[in-house]
């Protein structure tokens, strides 16, 4: 029998994007899956025999079937597909509002609001004040009556010291320090050298100063001070020698580092220098301290606080051409205030560019700031600020009252005080960082302002230039004698100062201020120039009760030395001042050892 023509038509299925099918249910993890073969069987006759016809197997109309199904589920998915994409738009946006909803929400516990006092923001207080301050003269101070705590207190009778010597012991030898620092901590160490030498019945070399890199000071001894005054003023106390003798000088080849160094501890108590440094000296002859700061405790016997103070306020004079020049300083000065009968406000000012950045504080010169910040770090200190275990926190400074006060602050606190603007204010300081744009809001608060460049010549000031230590001995005289001191930053310069004046007038007439308290007041842009007064004021009645000389005896600490809070040994002095070398500072030539009470 004649079988039908049959066409065998074999046609593979479209490749999916991938180069797969996309009916491929399933994949191998080894390897991607065959594409499968279609198979179509066309008759040329509409009708066959059961046996010459090819029949289809059921997999072939099941085949079909899922074609048709995926027609229908394609025909659904690109509906889903095109509601997806909206979504797809949709959703992020959703996601991002919602982000920054709850961001908003938890932002003061993710980020928190900057600790008040924390950001330098006085001069928007000031431009905010600045028309009410200009206005406010009707109630001004007048500097006469700024210190009205001035009652005498009782002071103890003083004890029966005994410092000065009737017979002259041999000495146990000759001691040489070396004093390091600027003009005060040189002065600390002069005055706690002085104790030492009479501790241990030696001479005393007069004391060298070393030259230090942030001073750049080559000055002498004698270039400060009086030699000669000094010499003198411990005649019978201490024994004081310009120099070794020929002899000893020979044996250390004229060469003073050839000397024995014996390092001492820093606050080292009298107990020390006798049962340690004494038996070197007996042995030696001759011992060097160097460095020399901070090398006694401030708590030690009486007779050995009245070598301190004795030293401190009567041996250490200014050598005569730092004391002619001071005085003319002076004059000029009283001559300036006369809208004040002579009197002066007097201002310790420390914002040089040292200073400023030594505090890690940040003001509002921004990166320029930042920059030259860092550059004067890196000059002065080295790699100290960078290292890992230095942790900067300019806010934490600022709040902790360890940055230096800017002029404007300075300014705002005077005025809120009550001093008005013929006050007249004399600025002892270094270059001021950014001077013209730092020094213009104090200016337009005081226009009487004056400083050693302003009330001297160039070549009164000449010889002066280059010497830190003169220049700082110069502003030191002035403020001494001002009215009103302020004090911006501790330090060795405001600690003696304010020390000379509660020894001088009972009364260390001394502004210093809180700086915890002003710096939350100068980050209050809600501030009222009422509130602002009313606190300067409250801050001025605490200086004037904390200036004058306490009628408890304080007892001398690295909290309370005695450069500052002068004891009752140093007003002893002051009782004897007219009785030269009063009998009740005599004592008998007894060993030194055994007259020292531990």
């Amino acid at each position: 029998m004649k079988t039908k023509g049959t066409h065998l038509q074999i046609s593979l299925p479209k490749s999916s994007i991938n180069g797969y099918s996309s009916e491929s249910s399933t994949t191998s993890p080894s390897s991607p899956t065959s594409p499968h073969i279609h198979i179509k069987i066309r008759s040329s006759s509409s009708s066959s025999s059961s046996t010459s016809s090819f029949k289809r197997p059921p997999s072939f109309r099941s085949k079909s079937f899922n074609n048709n199904t995926n027609k229908t589920n394609n025909f659904f998915a690109n509906i889903l597909l095109r509601r997806n994409f909206r979504l797809f738009l949709v959703i992020p946006l959703f996601y991002i509002s919602v982000l920054f909803t709850c961001l908003g929400a938890f932002s003061p516990i993710i980020y928190p609001p900057p600790l008040p006092g924390s950001i330098y923001r006085s001069p928007e207080i000031f431009n905010k004040l600045w028309p009410q301050i200009q206005s406010d003269n009707a109630s001004a101070i007048q500097l006469s009556t700024v210190w009205r705590d001035r009652r005498l207190t009782e002071q103890k009778p003083c004890l029966n010291i005994s410092v000065k010597r009737t017979e002259f012991a041999e000495p146990s030898g000759y001691l040489i320090v070396e004093a390091n620092g600027g003009l005060n901590q040189q002065r600390s160490s002069i005055c706690n050298a002085v104790a030492v030498a009479w501790l241990l019945n030696a001479i005393l070399v007069i004391p060298q100063f070393n030259f230090h890199n942030i001073w750049k000071d080559p000055s002498r001894f004698g270039d400060i001070y009086d030699e000669n005054h000094f010499i003198d003023t411990l005649e019978g106390y201490v024994t004081v020698v310009r120099k070794l003798p020929e002899d000893l000088m020979e044996i250390y080849e004229y060469n003073i580092s050839n000397v024995l160094n014996v390092g001492v501890r820093a606050w080292a108590p009298v107990s020390y220098y006798l049962q340690e440094v004494y038996p070197i000296l007996l042995k030696q002859r001759v011992i060097r301290i160097a460095p020399y700061a901070n090398r006694l405790a401030m708590k030690v016997p009486p007779n050995v606080q009245f070598l301190r103070c004795l030293t401190n306020y009567k041996a250490l004079r200014f050598s005569d051409p730092i004391a002619t020049l001071a005085k003319t300083l002076v004059d000029r000065m009283i001559e300036k205030s006369s809208k004040t009968s002579g009197k002066y406000v007097s201002v310790h000012l420390r914002f040089e560019v040292d200073m400023v950045a030594f505090s890690c504080c940040v003001y509002d010169g921004g990166a320029i700031e930042k920059f030259e910040m860092d550059f004067a770090r890196e000059k002065g200190w080295g790699d100290k600020f960078t290292r890992k275990e230095y942790i900067i926190r300019p806010g934490q400074n600022r709040i902790s009252g360890r940055c230096p006060l800017t002029p404007l602050e300075v300014g705002m606190m005077l005025r809120g005080m009550g001093f008005d603007n013929n006050t007249s204010i004399y600025l002892a300081s270094g270059k001021i960082y950014q001077a013209k744009r730092n020094l213009a809001p104090l200016l337009k608060m005081f226009p009487i302002v004056q400083t050693k460049e302003s009330l001297l010549t160039p070549d009164e000031l000449a010889s002066f230039e280059g010497y830190s230590s003169r220049l700082a001995a110069l502003d030191y005289t002035v403020c001494l004698s001002s009215e009103v001191f302020v004090t911006t930053q501790g330090g060795n310069f405001p600690h003696f100062l304010i020390g000379h004046r509660r020894f001088l007038y009972g009364h260390a007439k001394t502004i210093k201020p809180d700086k915890r308290k002003l710096v939350l007041l100068m980050q209050d842009t809600s501030i009222s120039w009422e509130t602002f007064k009313n606190q300067m004021e409250k801050m001025l009645l605490k200086n004037d009760r904390e200036g004058r000389m306490a009628p408890k005896v304080r007892k001398a600490s690295r909290h309370y030395p005695i450069f500052m809070y002068p004891s009752q040994e140093c007003m002893c002095l002051q009782e004897s001042t007219n009785s030269t070398r009063a009998s009740n500072h005599t004592i008998s030539t007894a060993p030194l050892i055994n007259s020292i009470k531990l």
